[in-house]
């Protein structure tokens, strides 16, 4: 069956969300973008978001708005005085000054690749606990990686 898309607007539709997460345990959000990879990828991966109900640390992927209006799911790099540092798994570019109050969803559980991932997944554990401390290396990793992938996106 051919899956059908609608598009909506993207910020009207995730404040509805975020007021949804007020009184619901976990609501369910396709991944768009490109941002979250290798991890999450574009309309393939979901996530699985709750209501901010513990102290936040470093590795956790979140929900934020940005002051902007634009709303971002990345990983918390560090703590800091006024804030946040973000950044997304597939970025060496920090984004500091991510205020508590911007923080609208933590994601809890993630469909990747069809599977769930989830605290004390394999995967989970990696991109939070590892990946999140070797941002500077990450475009050798992504360089290594692409010598293990064929023409047209298949791995060796």
């Amino acid at each position: 069956m051919k899956e059908k898309f609608r598009t909506v607007d993207t910020i009207s539709f995730l404040d509805t969300l975020c007021e949804v997460l007020q009184t619901s345990d976990m609501v369910s959000l396709l991944v768009s973008g490109n941002s979250m990879a290798p991890f999450l990828v574009h309309r393939r991966d979901m996530v699985y978001l709750s209501a901010v109900t513990r102290p936040l640390k470093k590795g956790d992927l979140v929900l934020y708005r940005r002051d902007s209006g634009a709303y971002v799911l990345h990983r918390i790099a560090r703590e800091e005085k006024a804030g946040y540092t973000m950044v997304g798994d597939a970025q060496t570019q920090l984004e500091p000054g991510i205020r508590l109050d911007q923080i609208r969803a933590l994601v809890v559980a993630a469909e990747r690749k069809g599977r769930r991932q989830q605290p004390g997944s394999f995967w989970w554990e990696f991109f939070e606990k590892i990946w999140i401390r070797i941002v500077p290396l990450r475009p050798l990793c992504f360089k290594v990686y692409g010598l293990f992938k064929r023409p047209g996106g298949k791995k060796v």
